[in-house]
């Protein structure tokens, strides 16, 4: 619910809200003047809404007897009213993320719009005799969010979770009055909770600002349950505790399942059916890898789809939180020199590389799932795809979804002569895990082709390997010679120089690049390859948040346009199931590569075979 009502600055006073308000039956309850004329509005959020659509529109009418208000702002607003009175049931997750706060005062009118997401910064001038805040008291201090973390004593939920989320309500992304949960199998006390996360939380390096005061308040409202061994009790509980805490109020409900993959899906369907809140939305939150294969994952999501709707359901990996990859729909779309470019008809090829040293740590699942399953599956793929789709009618969600999928399904099988497999050799004193099984993959290499009038014969070559020389996370988009080039007796055959290229690096140092045939000063014609440089360290001076903290913010938004969808998921799995079976049936072994070395030496000729140069390091 929202009034844009920005572009106007009438006088106003009491009087003509006075009169505004009282033409609605039952107003009273809901609207109250107190000292230093701030009106203050009670009740809950669905019948304040409906009540202040009149009154929004009664005080536009009067505004505009007084000064001139654009016809259309009243028509957007009746429109917009109008679809909401049509399907009042679609406003209720609207109602509980949003509170509109309208100041007027000396002479000018501004709208705040408050969201759960939103930093909880205000730029309202001081109260003066003449000013009027209309403000929300929803919950009287109780929460209107509460998250869960299911797994809270784990290592992902202590290093990863709650410090983003500490860094979120540090920042303002949430509310003042969230509620923080943690479970999990262990007895542990609230306090003791508190204590155990408390030295994984840090205050941002740019801000520090009431650092220790933030951090005391988020502590005072993260709690405790011991769930004990079976979790159909355990979620009972835990419900009962977050209405406790929520004091029968409207809240909203993130649970975040930190848990085992074993245990992960009777988990999910105890939380579906025992502590799902019935006063607001409910989101969970699952970590990858989702499944073990095509059959597993089908099975997993057909259990999910049985407890909660595909809305409900955040399959979240933490390296499609990056900036690069959010940055690469902004690069695409909202840049001319980029988007008529992205076709067959100017870029030869694709490169998407994710290459791990030695110093990240890999999950103790890895052995069993290898680096097919915890990298390509999702994060390579959801690349391409973000890369590759068509432009999406909005950037909603949902359309951004709707075109990713279309990509994936797109991909043509792969052939075994495409793939390239690695394992890396360690020994006893290197600090890897080497119980490694003869078959599982830590490294990927493939060719991956688009059968699409856009992509026609242009390879997207992937790899993504771990036990690398560095890390290095980048995608390289390589374009087509330039037909009859009059500098060709200059460029030779020097394929570096005839070749334009794009870079969009996360990995060292955040950098979009572009490289570009350039005369060197001087006398005579010289040509280099010259890159030009966007350091974001150079350019932006601030902090870059964590890839979690992103993530979460998304779901806490709704915003769920870089978390997998069940057809995405279904579609990613029909391209690597191939690959899988070869390895099952031994018709297609790990090529052994030095630890901490350039990956297998198959690699290199797959490139070639593509026509494509590998950029190395």
């Amino acid at each position: 619910m929202s009034a844009s009502i920005s572009h106007f600055s009438p006088p106003f006073s009491e009087s003509s809200i006075a009169s505004s308000i009282s033409v609605f039956p039952g107003a009273a309850n809901n609207f109250r003047l107190s000292g230093g004329s701030r009106l203050v509005v009670h009740g809950g959020a669905g019948s304040f809404c409906w009540r202040f659509r009149g009154l929004k529109l009664r005080i536009l009418k009067r505004l505009n007897r007084q000064q001139h208000v654009p016809a259309n702002e009243l028509k957007g607003i009746r429109n917009q009213d109008k679809v909401q009175s049509e399907n009042p049931s679609s406003n209720d997750e609207q109602y509980s993320k949003a509170a509109s706060t309208i100041s007027l005062s000396n002479g000018s009118a501004e709208e705040h719009t408050r969201t759960t997401s939103q930093p909880k910064t205000s730029t309202l001038p001081p109260v003066t005799t003449s000013s009027l805040n209309l403000s929300v008291d929803g919950n009287h201090g109780r929460p209107s969010l509460c998250i869960a973390v299911i797994g809270a004593t784990g290592e992902l939920a202590k290093k990863k979770i709650f410090p983003a989320l500490f860094a979120l309500y540090y920042s303002g992304f949430l509310p003042e009055n969230v509620g923080i949960f943690g479970y999990s199998r262990k007895d542990l006390t609230d306090e003791e909770l508190r204590s155990l996360i408390a030295s994984t939380l840090t205050c941002r390096i740019d801000h520090q600002r009431d650092c220790g005061d933030k951090m005391d308040a988020f502590l005072s409202r993260t709690y405790y349950l011991n769930g004990g061994y079976d979790n159909k009790e355990g979620m009972s509980k835990l419900n009962s505790r977050m209405e406790q805490i929520e004091g029968g109020y409207r809240a909203n409900r993130i649970f975040y399942l930190s848990v085992p993959h074993e245990a992960l899906q009777d988990v999910a369907s105890s939380l579906g059916d025992n502590a799902q809140t019935k006063k607001g939305w409910n989101r969970i939150i699952i970590e990858k890898p989702f499944g073990f294969d095509a059959v597993s994952s089908q099975l997993f999501t057909k259990s999910l789809l049985s407890k909660y709707e595909e809305k409900q359901i955040y399959r979240i990996d933490h390296l499609l939180g990056r900036n690069l990859i959010e940055n690469l729909t902004v690069l695409r779309f909202s840049n001319l020199v980029f988007e008529p470019l992205w076709s067959r008809t100017y870029i030869r090829n694709v490169q998407v590389i994710l290459s791990e040293d030695l110093s990240m740590p890999r999950g103790r699942y890895f052995d069993g799932y290898g680096v097919i399953r915890d990298i390509v599956h999702s994060h390579m793929l959801q690349t391409i795809a973000l890369l590759a789709m068509e432009p999406p009618i909005s950037l909603d969600g949902e359309d951004i979804r709707n075109e990713k999928v279309k990509v994936l399904r797109s991909i043509r099988e792969l052939e075994p002569s495409d793939v390239i497999l690695g394992q890396y050799k360690a020994t006893s004193q290197d600090k890897v895990d080497v119980s490694l099984s003869s078959r599982t993959p830590t490294f990927f290499a493939a060719a991956l082709y688009i059968d699409n009038a856009r992509w026609d014969g242009v390879p997207f070559m992937i790899k993504a390997g771990v036990g690398l020389i560095k890390h290095r996370l980048e995608i390289r988009i390589q374009f087509n010679s330039v037909p009859g080039n009059l500098y060709r007796e200059r460029l030779g055959h020097n394929t570096d120089l005839a070749t334009n290229e794009l870079i969009l690096r996360d990995v060292p140092d955040e950098a979009i690049l572009v490289k570009i045939n350039n005369k060197i000063p001087g006398l005579g014609l010289h040509l280099d390859a010259s890159e030009l440089n966007l350091l974001y360290k150079d350019k932006y001076n601030v902090e870059v948040p964590d890839s979690y903290e992103h993530l979460l913010l998304d779901v806490i938004d709704g915003d769920n346009h870089l978390f997998l969808r069940s057809d995405e998921l279904a579609a990613a799995w029909s391209i690597i199931t191939p690959v899988l079976q070869w390895i099952d049936q031994d018709n297609m072994a790990p090529e052994l590569y030095e630890l901490g070395g350039r990956g297998p030496v198959g690699s290199y000729y797959l490139w070639a075979k593509h026509g494509v140069r590998w950029a190395d390091d």
